[in-house]
């Protein structure tokens, strides 16, 4: 069974650490294996190419690289959030964004059992 991830493709996200860090792009693909992304405009490497028949003057070409999905945030709304993963009626895990129930709530951290049972029933 394949590892549910914060981030799919096609999604908006922000680097937070590393080489590119605060940058955002549109993800191009995954790798579940190695919990790897590759997003557009971001950790770009060069990449040299050996002359050929259709290149026969050879290059050096400028790619994106891969970006370790640790170090991607969601991007909603023009801003970086933090997403968790909740179940809702059916058993069924959604994604959900933690900020919604921070301005909900007011403070994450302090919600008890009985209060997010019923925040997730006025959702």
């Amino acid at each position: 069974m394949q590892k549910k991830l914060h981030i799919k493709i096609g999604d908006t996200v922000k680097a937070i650490t590393g080489e590119s860090k605060g940058q955002e792009g549109k993800v191009l693909g995954i790798d579940r294996e190695k919990l790897r992304a590759t997003v557009e405009g971001l950790n770009m490497i060069k990449k040299h190419v050996k002359p050929s028949a259709n290149n026969p003057q050879g290059s050096i070409e400028e790619l994106e690289g891969t970006i370790h999905i640790s170090n991607l945030m969601l991007v909603v709304n023009g801003e970086a959030t933090r997403t968790g993963k909740r179940a809702d009626d059916k058993g069924k895990l959604t994604t959900d964004l933690v900020s919604q129930y921070l301005t909900a709530i007011g403070n994450f951290d302090l919600l008890t059992a009985e209060q997010e049972v019923e925040l997730a029933q006025k959702n």
